[in-house]
């Protein structure tokens, strides 16, 4: 449509089936291309990605053109076929249902780049049930505890 502009940042994060610590160091880098790939194909925009053992963060310059759902199950779909077809985890790969998407303005790209490049520093502090539920509560978020992540504590 002519003279239609956007510009939206969404950070997308989503964990391994009962949040197992299944994403290895070994391939975690390839995972992370792999993932690159899949947003740019569909016209979005990578600013900031890390896997750590047990989720994933991926910040994205989004294209409206496509739903964020669709986007999400993309990836997921893919990686999981990915993922097994070629060995990476000794048990069988599958990510968890749900994710969650967070908007974010142009003034806090550089915040929400920093912030997913160091998951590993944060979270000696912080687990990821403790991270991801205080996203929820910062971005006003009403939900129900039986339909978050499964968290096995």
């Amino acid at each position: 449509m002519a003279n239609t502009y956007t510009q939206m940042y969404v950070h997308l994060v989503f964990s391994p089936k009962n949040r197992q610590a299944l994403i290895r160091n070994e391939w975690k880098n390839e995972l992370e291309r792999y993932i690159t790939g899949i947003v740019q194909n569909n016209g979005h925009k990578l600013l900031s990605i890390n896997a750590v053992t047990d989720h994933i963060h991926i910040f994205i310059g989004y294209n409206v053109n496509q739903m964020i759902p669709k986007l999400v199950e993309e990836i997921k779909t893919s990686t999981n076929a990915w993922i097994n077809e070629n060995r990476f985890s000794e048990f069988h790969f599958e990510w968890q249902k749900g994710y969650g998407a967070f908007s974010h303005s142009r003034s806090q790209i550089d915040f929400v780049i920093n912030y997913i490049l160091t998951q590993e520093e944060h979270h000696k502090k912080k687990s990821f049930r403790e991270e991801y539920l205080e996203i929820l509560r910062k971005n006003d978020i009403k939900f129900n505890a039986d339909y978050v992540f499964e968290f096995f504590d």
